[in-house]
């Protein structure tokens, strides 16, 4: 029983030593970028968005409320929380994208829509 005992704290202390894997900080930037594309001109329009600011893009209403990206030392992973509103004919809103967008990923939880599209292509501070 002594020897098990003596083995199994032996495995913690050497457990205990093994390097972990570090984790990076996010850092939290101030303006979300988005690329969006107009599908009916084919134009596609750089948009810089300061967060809780709400910018026009045709019909479109894009509100970013959080932009993250990692230190120049770790593999990128930007990502943003946007909302995106639909203003209708009558003047009516209509949220159709509420969630998080990842640069790296661009298809992934990008705004689709039947004339326009918005992807985060990056995160910066003012």
């Amino acid at each position: 029983m002594a020897t098990s005992l003596g083995a199994a704290a032996l495995l913690v202390v050497i457990v205990s030593m093994l390097p972990r894997p570090g984790r990076a900080e996010k850092i939290q930037n101030n303006v979300a970028v988005f690329a969006a594309l107009d599908k009916v001109s084919a134009r596609i329009s750089r948009l810089e968005v300061p967060l809780n600011t709400t910018v026009e893009f045709g019909a479109l209403l894009i509100t970013p409320r959080a932009c993250y990206t990692r230190p120049p030392t770790e593999p990128p992973r930007t990502s943003a929380f946007i909302e995106v509103d639909e203003v209708k004919l009558n003047d009516t809103k209509r949220r159709i994208f509420t969630g998080w967008m990842f640069a790296e990923s661009p298809g992934i939880h990008a705004v689709e829509h039947p004339v326009f599209d918005v992807w985060l292509t990056s995160c910066k501070t003012l």
